[in-house]
């Protein structure tokens, strides 16, 4: 769930100053996270920057940042003055944020799952429909639109907004259609991102599996396979799967727990808490995502198993200087290179010249 209602109340009227630091550095971490992931993401200096993947990561990102700005303040209002979410606008409001954010957040991630799908799977589809920069926002705005008229049903008297039992946050009633039909769509959200993204990663490994098994040396494959998975459908996949992960890991308790609440009779406080503030860690693990998988260093961490396997072959071939020519051959660097350039010493042709040490120790045998 993308809104963030910063919840973290005891369950009574009766606020500590312990309680409410909580909720306060949860709103400067998901503020100052958010808004550093923006800039981050608009100093990038990738061609990605015009790609519908990139627009929608940057609308997820502008989202958390105004759910965090727009709920939290009321949240924290009420540790302050406790009667701020018993008026019934203030609660409508706060109602509608949690709404509006949860669901809005859960659409730009099954956006962004079905843009990688299209790219991946369907390509000439993807080129034929011209999906770029503006459609992304297209998408945005649609999204925008469409979640603030359903989330303002509940105002227009389809369903009702109550305050909880922990009096921290307002919710619709559990009991309501509007509260089905909202768990419902969020279910289907998620299982459609989730179906989208295994579908991408299995597309992916089919393809590596076929460029593996053409015949050819190995050095082209590896050619073959990095034309179809550069570094930045690779950090744009990386992206995606986490970013996922962490949404719907965060969002599948509440929507549980709008299940429980129109099927049983009896509502667990406890457990709508725990839910809710699982929720609200959402908006705090998402920029880091954006931060940490930024290009520069998502290149550094795919290099790590490259400069490992060139130290290890260096150190090798290192060794093998030392055995085969040590008094002749002084220059190291020069000839663990020369080696790594032939790949492995065993594989030389038989048209190859020796070396003046080859020629000294077949003389002298």
């Amino acid at each position: 769930m993308e809104s963030l209602n910063f919840t973290h109340g005891s369950g009574t009227s009766n606020h500590t100053q312990g309680s409410i630091a909580l909720p306060i550095l949860m709103f400067a971490g998901g503020a100052i996270g958010n808004l550093v992931a923006i800039i981050v993401l608009s100093l990038s200096r990738t061609r990605g920057r015009s790609s519908a993947f990139y627009t929608l990561v940057c609308g997820l990102a502008v989202t958390d940042l105004l759910g965090t700005c727009l709920a939290s303040p009321l949240t924290i209002a009420n540790y302050v003055v406790e009667q701020v979410l018993q008026n019934q606008h203030a609660c409508q409001f706060h109602s509608f944020l949690l709404l509006f954010f949860g669901l809005t957040g859960l659409s730009i991630i099954f956006s962004m799952a079905a843009e990688r799908f299209l790219a991946i799977c369907c390509p000439y589809t993807y080129r034929r429909w011209s999906v770029d920069r503006r459609s992304a926002q297209k998408v945005l705005l649609f999204i925008y639109v469409s979640h603030s008229f359903l989330c303002c049903l509940p105002v227009m008297g389809l369903s009702g907004s109550r305050l909880q039992r922990s009096e921290t946050w307002c919710f619709i009633d559990w009991r309501t259609s509007f509260c089905a039909l909202y768990g419902v769509l969020s279910l289907l959200l998620i299982l459609l991102t989730m179906a989208l993204n295994l579908a991408v990663c299995g597309t992916l490994l089919l393809m590596r599996r076929k460029v593996v098994r053409r015949p050819g040396t190995r050095t082209s494959v590896r050619q073959r396979w990095r034309s179809l998975s550069s570094a930045a459908e690779t950090q744009m996949m990386a992206v995606l799967v986490l970013t996922s992960a962490v949404v719907v890991a965060c969002s599948a308790p509440l929507v549980v727990r709008v299940f429980a609440n129109c099927f049983m009779q009896r509502n667990d406080a406890t457990a709508d808490l725990a839910a809710i503030r699982i929720a609200s860690v959402n908006p705090i693990l998402d920029p880091w995502i954006y931060i940490l998988l930024r290009r520069s260093q998502f290149r550094r961490l795919l290099s790590l198993p490259r400069i490992a396997s060139r130290t290890r072959n260096s150190s090798l071939l290192s060794t093998q200087t030392h055995l085969f020519c040590p008094d002749n051959i002084k220059d190291e660097h020069v000839f663990a290179q020369l080696m790594f350039n032939a790949n492995i010493v065993t594989q030389l042709p038989a048209t190859s010249k020796l070396t003046p040490c080859d020629t000294a120790s077949n003389d002298q045998t």
